[in-house]
């Protein structure tokens, strides 16, 4: 299936809010306190949806034909889990694929196309984090290649931090 990064814009707020939501609701039937927050999120989550949208960081993944696969927030740094960095590294937030796309590939598409721009722009790294409460997606990350690096405690979670060396 191919994909596309499709810009989201201020009007699309609601949608993003709504993924965020399905997500929370899908991982809270697993039985993983991850994202819980977003049922009902706080201004400050909501804030940062809005700068994230203003930066031009946040997609909809979408087919060629427009149908909605989910969406990603990709960035240039990441100083709130990542501190200040030298190198250039391409950093992926809040990948979310929508529940009838599971188990389809999307995600690990989503990351290896993120990854095949990263490469072609000269980026050193590919980062992200997962909340440390939600093996299942830390190990996920680790079979697509990244390695933990870190640890970083935010008010709502611990996350763990990986990274993939762009060769």
């Amino acid at each position: 299936m191919d994909i596309v990064f499709k810009q989201i814009e201020n009007k699309d707020k609601n949608i993003v809010l709504d993924l965020f939501k399905k997500a929370a609701e899908k991982i809270d039937k697993m039985n993983i306190d991850h994202w819980q927050y977003w049922k009902n999120p706080p201004l400050k989550k909501v804030k940062w949806i809005e700068e994230g949208i203003q930066n031009n960081e946040f997609f909809f993944i979408e087919t060629p034909h427009s149908e909605s696969l989910g969406m990603v927030r990709i960035l240039n740094e990441d100083v709130l889990y990542w501190g200040k960095q030298n190198e250039r590294a391409k950093y992926i937030h809040s990948l979310v694929v929508k529940v009838e796309y599971n188990g389809k590939g999307v995600g690990a598409q989503v990351i290896r196309e993120i990854e095949n721009n990263a490469k072609k722009d000269d980026y050193k790294y590919l980062r992200l984090d997962a909340d440390s409460k939600n093996p299942k997606l830390c190990h996920y990350y680790e079979k697509l290649g990244f390695k933990k690096v870190g640890t970083k405690e935010l008010p709502l979670s611990v996350n763990n931090l990986y990274e993939k060396e762009l060769t």
